[in-house]
């Protein structure tokens, strides 16, 4: 990790385990639209917004309560020249428990502000962790985007 990998945090009343809990839950949070296993070492899922995003991540460390590490194998991210931006970068989730809260942090480790999909990127992982995988964890259910579409 280096200075410049994109990070973002919050912190809630929730435990370690409820939060390792909905970091797992991947569909619960990021989209109903995943394909595979996401909750144990070795698992692989692919994640996909047709026509703008695709990605393919493998399960690298999975620590209870602590860490979780997505090794991005394989990607395609449509509105950048380099459509293989996300490949072979880490998506790292760690978790710590503070003053009887939990603190959350994602760092996607590769995503700097070189690359070109630095500014939507990190967008969208703030809107991802700090609306839905926090809205998940507090309240037991995600903000998907598809969720908010098929409602309006």
């Amino acid at each position: 990790m280096t200075a410049q990998d994109f990070t973002t945090e919050f912190t809630v009343d929730n435990t370690p385990e409820e939060v390792f809990a909905a970091i797992n839950n991947v569909r619960g949070w990021w989209s109903g639209e995943i394909v595979g296993e996401t909750t144990k070492l070795g698992d692989t899922f692919k994640f996909e917004v047709p026509a703008v995003h695709r990605t393919t991540q493998t399960l690298t460390e999975v620590i209870p309560r602590k860490r979780v590490v997505w090794h991005v194998t394989d990607s395609w991210i449509g509105f950048v020249d380099d459509k293989s931006e996300w490949d072979d970068s880490d998506i790292v989730f760690d978790i710590t428990a503070e003053d009887g809260k939990t603190a959350v942090r994602l760092t996607h480790v590769g995503l700097t502000p070189n690359v070109e999909c630095f500014d939507t990127c990190s967008n969208a992982w703030s809107a991802y962790m700090l609306k839905s995988l926090r809205e998940l964890i507090t309240t037991g259910k995600g903000d998907l985007p598809r969720q908010r579409r098929l409602q309006q």
